[in-house]
């Protein structure tokens, strides 16, 4: 008995010996391997942080590179607008050259019609005295009126027909009044007078207006100094004068003078 119960305990302790190695092999076998996976998750972290940080860089950059090429994009269209712009203004200037060089011909054109009738004009100042009368005639006018009679516009007719073929003719009409009333008003009344026959001639007989001088002298120059009605009657009157120079040469298309 007790060499069995010694030989128990013999092979007790044995395992219990060899259980204790092989706990402890297996711990220093696997303790190696473990730090390894530690380190290699360690390292994957690290490497799956490093890719997201890759990533926002890459994102960062090509919003950079998006802006800045939109802002080109902007920069062109607004190139392309300038340059359009410059063009319409060079276009514009280019008119406003054209424009300038038409107006400046047209300024020299009237300069040389200014200058061919200052030209015909000394010419008539020359020989005002070639000037002739040609026909008179007075007409006639009731008290403060300034309307033509019937018998005015006949004698008008008549001095309008003989005066229709002269070429360089010049005509005045000149309105008087009598003494009676204020001056401001006789004068104001005169050129009534005076304007009532120069309508009714360039109307009427188609006188050229340049042609005819006209002015009102209120009570000036009366034909009779009287004072009876009679001589007052007489003198509220228009004189009108045609005088020609036909035999004053190179006025023909200058105009006559004033």
């Amino acid at each position: 008995m007790r060499a069995f119960l010694a030989t128990t305990c013999i092979l007790a302790s044995t395992l219990l010996c060899g259980g204790c190695a092989t706990k402890k092999y297996v711990q220093n076998t696997t303790a190696p391997i473990q730090a390894k996976v530690d380190q290699v998750g360690q390292q994957t972290t690290q490497n799956g942080q490093q890719i997201e940080d890759t990533r926002n860089q890459v994102k960062q950059v090509d919003d950079k590179a998006t802006r800045g090429i939109s802002a080109a994009q902007e920069r062109a269209a607004s190139a392309d607008q300038h340059a359009a712009a410059a063009d319409q203004h060079a276009a514009a200037a280019d008119q406003h050259a054209a424009t300038a060089d038409q107006h400046a011909g047209d300024a020299l054109n009237k300069a040389n019609q200014v200058g061919t009738g200052l030209a015909g004009l000394r010419n008539a100042v020359a020989n005002i005295d070639d000037y002739k009368l040609q026909n008179t005639i007075s007409v006639q006018f009731g008290l403060a009126k300034f309307a033509l009679s019937n018998e005015a516009k006949s004698d008008l007719d008549k001095f309008a027909e003989s005066i229709k073929s002269s070429k360089r003719l010049q005509i005045t009409v000149e309105g008087f009044t009598d003494s009676t009333g204020p001056k401001d008003y006789n004068e104001a009344l005169s050129k009534k007078r005076a304007d009532a026959v120069v309508q009714y001639l360039v109307a009427k007989h188609d006188i050229p207006v340049y042609q005819v001088h006209v002015i009102g002298l209120g009570d000036a120059k009366p034909v009779d100094e009287a004072k009876t009605a009679a001589a007052r009657a007489k003198n509220r009157r228009v004189e009108v004068k045609a005088l020609t120079a036909d035999a004053v040469a190179g006025l023909s298309g200058t105009g006559n003078p004033q």
